[in-house]
């Protein structure tokens, strides 16, 4: 298989896939964790999240009608940092003191977020699990930040 991209048509075809890929794949994973970030930071101060109670669950030490608003507005501001590029490095700040507590159910509420310790998720459960690639994508993020020749530039 591999024979089949060194040389040929099906080579150009790859480099040219490729290249397309590089130069946009950046931004559009930039663009995707922003949005991600702002729609569901935005269901919380509007009262419409899904996740709102387990936020109310597992945060019980704090008043939840202050918590939940003021988590939705700091992953809006994930959101927001993300879109522009001399913000980035506070996006992935954000990001990472707000990432941690998003696993917090997996250990203060096991009965809500496990169907079968430790391998049988709830939705829930996958709910949390799926940070997984938002943890990726912000060290892919991150890594890119001192990259000054990135083509396409939003």
């Amino acid at each position: 298989m591999e024979k089949l991209f060194k040389t040929g048509t099906l080579n150009d075809v790859d480099r040219q896939i490729a290249g397309v890929m590089e130069k946009y794949g950046f931004v559009v994973l930039r663009i995707s964790i922003a949005i991600i970030f702002i729609w569901f930071g935005l269901l919380k101060p509007l009262g419409i999240s899904p996740a709102e109670g387990l936020v109310r669950a597992t945060v019980y030490w704090v008043d939840p009608d202050l918590f939940v608003p003021f988590l939705g507005w700091w992953e809006v501001a994930i959101g927001v940092t993300l879109l522009f590029r001399p913000l980035i490095r506070i996006a992935i700040l954000l990001l990472f003191l707000q990432i941690p507590g998003t696993f917090l159910p997996l250990v203060l509420l096991p009965d809500v977020t496990f169907t079968h310790f430790p391998y049988g998720l709830t939705t829930e459960g996958q709910y949390i699990i799926k940070n997984l690639v938002i943890i990726g994508a912000a060290l892919v993020i991150g890594g890119r930040v001192r990259h000054k020749g990135v083509k396409a530039k939003l």
